[in-house]
C-alpha cells in the first residue's frame, strides 16, 4: 500500500471496520484477517484494536466476552442499531465524495 493510500484509508478505517461487522460479529484478530482477505494487507492488528475500542466507547457496537480455547475470553463485537445508523451515514458520505471525485476526474462535467 502506498503512503497516499495509507493516509486516505486512515479517514475511512472506522467505517471499513463497521462494514466488516455488518455481516456478522467478530473479534479483533478475525476482523483484521477479514480486512486482509479484502486486500487491506497493510492494516496492523494494533490499529484495528485501537479503533474497536474507540467504536465501543462511542456505543456503535455491542461486546460479548466469549471463552477462548487459548487464553483469556475474546471480545466479540457486533454492530448495534446506533452502529448501523452510523454505517448508513458513512456510506452516504462515501457516495457523496466518490461522485464528486469522479466528476473532478472527468474534467468537472
Amino acid at each position: 500500500m502506498t503512503k497516499l493510500e495509507t493516509e486516505m484509508l486512515k479517514g475511512t478505517l472506522e467505517g471499513v471496520i463497521l462494514a466488516s461487522l455488518s455481516g456478522r460479529p467478530a473479534y479483533g484478530y478475525e476482523i483484521t484477517a477479514r480486512l486482509r482477505e479484502q486486500g487491506f494487507s497493510d492494516i496492523a492488528e494494533g490499529t484495528v484494536y485501537a479503533l474497536l475500542l474507540r467504536i465501543e466507547k462511542r456505543g456503535l457496537v455491542d461486546v460479548e466476552k466469549v471463552p477462548s480455547e487459548m487464553g483469556p475470553p475474546r471480545k466479540v463485537h457486533s454492530l448495534n442499531a446506533q452502529g448501523r445508523e452510523y454505517l448508513e451515514e458513512f456510506w452516504r458520505a462515501w457516495s457523496f465524495l466518490t461522485e464528486r471525485l469522479e466528476q473532478l476526474r472527468e474534467g468537472g462535467k
